[in-house]
């Protein structure tokens, strides 16, 4: 589809600003991929909340340079989608590493977590984390396990002092009886 200079440029507009948005970025090759394929990968990228974004490598390659996103230009080479990603960059590395294992594509070929670079490695060691909510529950546990056994211990003491006192009332009133 041939497309005019000005069709270009909103595509490289609205592509530049996209990234701007996105705090992760993973750079794919799509090749082997059908249309029915892509598509479903689409979708469970969305569920996931990410886009997934399949554009010309001249197109990406101005967008990335207007959004300032620098390192990802040497991996535009190829049939290129690209997955952008909010504040969990670990969401679409399952949904990529699980879509891999189960059709053996896409493969991923560089990616951008907050501007720092990973490679496909760490993308994969990404997908296996815990997902943030997770890892906030069980950060949460790790919080309150010393709490609840601080509170524990507390009323252990407090039982003690209940029983130490209960049993000197019950010592006093067995002495007042005996002096009647």
């Amino acid at each position: 589809m041939i497309r005019t200079k000005a069709e270009k440029q909103a595509v490289v507009t609205a592509l530049a600003d996209r990234l701007r948005r996105s705090t992760t970025v993973y750079v794919t090759d799509f090749t082997g991929l059908d249309v029915a394929r892509l598509t479903q990968l689409r979708r469970r990228l969305r569920a996931a909340g990410v886009d997934y974004v399949v554009v010309k490598n001249t197109l990406a390659l101005r967008a990335l340079n207007d959004a300032r996103v620098p390192g990802l230009e040497p991996h535009l080479a190829g049939p290129t989608g690209l997955v952008l990603g909010g504040a969990d960059p670990v969401a679409a590395a399952k949904v990529l590493g699980d879509f891999a294992r189960e059709f053996e594509k896409p493969a991923i070929k560089v990616g951008l977590v907050d501007g720092k670079a990973v490679t496909p490695d760490q993308v994969k060691r990404l997908a296996t984390l815990p997902s943030r909510t997770e890892l906030l529950a069980q950060l949460g546990g790790a919080l309150q396990a010393p709490m609840a056994g601080f509170v524990g211990a507390l009323n252990g003491l407090l039982m003690n002092l209940v029983g130490a006192l209960e049993a000197l009332r019950t010592k006093r009133a067995s002495t007042a009886g005996a002096a009647s």
